[in-house]
């Protein structure tokens, strides 16, 4: 029964966003970033998305970056994020880091992708002193030059659970309307059509979110 957390308020469509949200509630918790601060977060999959929700409520002034267009479209008129990057692999994003951070990077970076490249690469945007934080997990070895790390004094976090705290915050923030889960509700599908509908939520170009399997 301890493993259960209930609410008599929510409504089955918020009850099934609740088990999603804990892992970015943790992974924030994890980069503590504080009002003013800048932060990153790489990756506006459901995991960065999810981090974000946490990020904002903290004041930090906040920049995603990701491949994929619409998601960036989707956290700029959704969220307000300060700014949005599109990845391009060309090495323009880190120009626009500086100007977003006036030159100062970031205070906390959480990479969400679970790429390896990605995660290689995400210290060079911290800031001195600051925080990278791993929430995205891959199976391949990491690397970067050691003076990357040291130097700046930068601190390095793995982000891989959810606390049991972290649901009934969950579904209190839900229930007083702080945060809103129906934007992540795009897609829907009657039980009966999953097979046919399955494919196309696996498309980044449908831009699916998170879609409902409806049993009647």
């Amino acid at each position: 029964a301890e493993k259960l957390h209930t609410s008599q308020k929510l409504t089955f469509d918020q009850l099934a966003l609740v088990e999603t949200l804990p892992i970015g509630c943790h992974a924030n918790d994890r980069g503590a970033p504080s009002e003013g601060e800048h932060v990153l977060i790489i990756g506006a999959g459901p995991i960065g998305l999810a981090t974000l929700e946490f990020t904002r409520l903290t004041g930090a002034k906040i920049t995603v970056m990701d491949m994929v267009q619409t998601r960036l479209d989707f956290c700029k008129s959704t969220y307000g994020v300060d700014h949005t990057i599109l990845f391009k692999g060309d090495g323009s994003e880190t120009a626009q880091m500086m100007e977003c951070t006036h030159g100062d990077k970031y205070s906390v970076v959480t990479d969400a992708t679970g790429n390896q490249r990605s995660m290689s690469n995400a210290l060079q945007y911290v800031a001195h002193t600051g925080s990278l934080v791993y929430v995205g997990i891959t199976t391949e070895a990491i690397s970067f030059k050691h003076p990357m790390l040291h130097k700046p004094e930068i601190t390095l976090k793995a982000s891989r659970n959810a606390l049991p705290k972290d649901f009934g915050r969950i579904i209190g923030l839900i229930e007083d309307g702080t945060i809103d889960t129906a934007p992540w509700v795009t897609h829907r599908t009657a039980f009966d059509a999953v097979a046919e509908n399955f494919e196309g939520f696996t498309r980044p170009e449908t831009g699916v979110i998170k879609a409902i399997i409806e049993m009647c």
